[in-house]
């Protein structure tokens, strides 16, 4: 789904929270999070093919979602439904507990899809007490695997029973992962970029318990849905995002249509009668040559941007490109900037051009060069998300969900935001911005 993101204005205060540790209230409110363990739980949340809230058996108090053993009340799902999404939780507990959050469930089914349980149509980030369950730590039972399907490491960072753990799933463009305490546990390709049914994913589904439920792992949407099962369990801090949904007072950078809004950049004695900067079916596409940029014509200071970008799909031939950040004047390659690079295996890393300053961990330092923490690129010709945020002095790049680098005491100056033109065919799509007051 093509979605653009809107532009809001939120105000700052900084805090720690969740999965974003270090980002300011404002950054989490322009990102779109949503609480679902509040006062109102209750209205957030009913039973599966009911109307209303359980009346026996999950209790919604001091802002935790609690369910006792042989409380009994079924499955509890959102009222909303989620395509794409990222959904954090702490979870804890009690003796042999088990549960599960599960996601895209459906309560009507296509002809001949099974719909009985949430289970028949909806993947499972399984909650268990390992130990008391007899449970290997690895197993496709365990707590956090993508359960009967995809177990988590060995050494994954469960905390014992009655205290809390948080979890996380992130799901975009196809692909789902399931982390835990801040480890990424599974990372699984569900559908691909034309939103087609994965191959490897359905062979996993014919080789689990679930492969004679026609609807299982194939919705396209649904809700998410939390399991009633043996033993005590307790959720708090339950929080979603929309990650394909658009909301109030949105302004796309890039309207899908041309290049309004923006400024093509080549040196003179580089001009070229070819276009470097074409724009089909929502989609904006780059030649790679000659070298340049196109650039937002307005200035930015603090906001939180995402941009959508792939190498040639056909080709699949890796190539360089950047968003530049806080882009200063005038016009030139390489003008003062903050890059966040596009170069096939170093997306993440952070470019200082023209003498920009910045601070980030001296061990990743070179030069005008700081190394992201982690490679989490989708292979050359699929779609990759950045999700970057410039709040005051700190600029933090999320690449596909994971936060790869993090920089502090950045020149807090009003710039244009610019997309390079660097030697290869290169597409972008759903850019857009929130402004951070």
């Amino acid at each position: 789904m093509l979605t653009p993101v809107m532009v809001m204005m939120v105000s700052a205060s900084v805090t720690t929270f969740g999965g974003d540790e270090g980002l300011s209230q404002a950054a989490r409110a322009a990102q779109g999070w949503k609480e679902l363990s509040g006062a109102d739980a209750t209205q957030v949340w009913r039973g599966y093919k009911r109307e209303a809230f359980p009346e026996k058996g999950w209790v919604v108090e001091n802002g935790e979602i609690r369910h006792a053993a042989g409380g009994g009340g079924g499955d509890i799902v959102t009222r909303a439904e989620y395509t794409d999404f990222e959904l954090e939780f702490d979870f804890k507990t009690g003796p042999k507990a088990n549960s599960g959050v599960m996601y895209r469930v459906a309560e009507k089914g296509a002809e001949g899809q099974a719909t009985d349980e949430p289970y028949m149509t909806g993947p499972e980030y399984q909650i268990l007490e390992d130990a008391s369950n007899g449970e290997k730590p690895e197993g496709v039972h365990s707590a956090g695997a993508l359960y009967d399907i995809d177990g988590p490491p060995a050494d994954k960072k469960l905390n014992p029973v009655n205290e809390w753990n948080h979890g996380r799933i992130y799901f975009r463009n196809g692909v789902v992962q399931h982390w835990l305490n801040g480890q990424k546990l599974v990372e699984q390709r569900m559908f691909d970029d034309d939103g087609k049914v994965d191959a490897a994913w359905a062979e996993k589904i014919a080789k689990s318990k679930f492969k004679d439920w026609k609807g299982f792992g194939i919705q396209t949407t649904g809700h998410i849905d939390l399991q009633e099962h043996p033993g005590d369990v307790a959720y708090r801090n339950v929080r979603v995002r929309d990650l394909a949904g658009q909301r109030p007072g949105e302004v796309m950078l890039f309207n899908g249509k041309d290049l309004t809004g923006w400024t093509a950049f080549t040196p003179k004695d580089k001009a070229t009668q070819t276009p470097v900067w074409t724009v089909k079916d929502g989609i904006l596409y780059c030649t790679g040559t000659p070298t340049g940029y196109l650039r937002t014509d307005k200035k930015y200071t603090n906001y939180v941007l995402r941009a959508e970008w792939r190498f040639n799909p056909v080709t699949k031939k890796p190539g360089n490109s950047g968003i530049m950040l806080r882009m200063g004047e005038p016009d030139q390659v390489w003008p003062k900037t903050i890059e966040a690079q596009i170069w096939s295996g170093n997306a993440g890393d952070f470019w200082l051009m023209n003498g920009f300053e910045m601070t980030t961990d001296p061990a990743l330092a070179k030069g005008r060069n700081r190394k992201k923490t982690h490679m989490a690129e989708r292979e050359v010709g699929e779609w990759n998300q950045y999700e970057i945020v410039v709040d005051h002095g700190n600029v933090t790049l999320f690449v596909n969900g994971e936060e790869v680098n993090h920089g502090t005491k950045a020149e807090e100056i009003p710039g244009y935001i610019g997309l390079q033109s660097e030697g290869a065919e290169i597409q972008f799509r759903n850019i857009g911005l929130v402004e951070l007051k």
